[in-house]
């Protein structure tokens, strides 16, 4: 399976975790994904971090927004992604694994019912 996977990460108050979060996303053993950062307006510099991360990175996608919450940056990101057959979500503050797209995309089929 080679299904084009939309990552979305809301973005507020992480200027210490972003970096992490970014590099650990862009270290995918699987490669079709689409990264969308949605910066909810956070006061300190981590939608900076995620725009110069995004000037590296064509697989990268950075929003600004106004303070709208998570519920609402987790929506307008998967509003972005609607070039993408499958979404999830990482929190600002966390990494994932290497393998983690991979895993899960090889869990997709046709029979898959989440």
């Amino acid at each position: 399976m080679n299904a084009k996977v939309g990552v979305v990460v809301p973005v507020y108050n992480t200027e210490k975790f972003i970096a992490g979060c970014i590099e650990s996303i862009l270290a995918q053993t699987y490669g079709n994904f689409r990264l969308i950062l949605v910066d909810d307006a956070s006061p300190d510099d981590a939608g900076a971090i995620c725009d110069r991360y995004a000037k590296t990175d064509n697989r990268i996608t950075v929003v600004h927004q106004k303070n709208l919450g998570v519920t609402r940056a987790r929506a307008n990101g998967v509003a972005l992604a609607s070039d993408c057959e499958y979404i999830t979500f990482v929190d600002s503050d966390d990494t994932i694994t290497p393998d983690a797209l991979a895993l899960l995309t090889s869990r997709m089929t046709a029979e898959t019912d989440i």
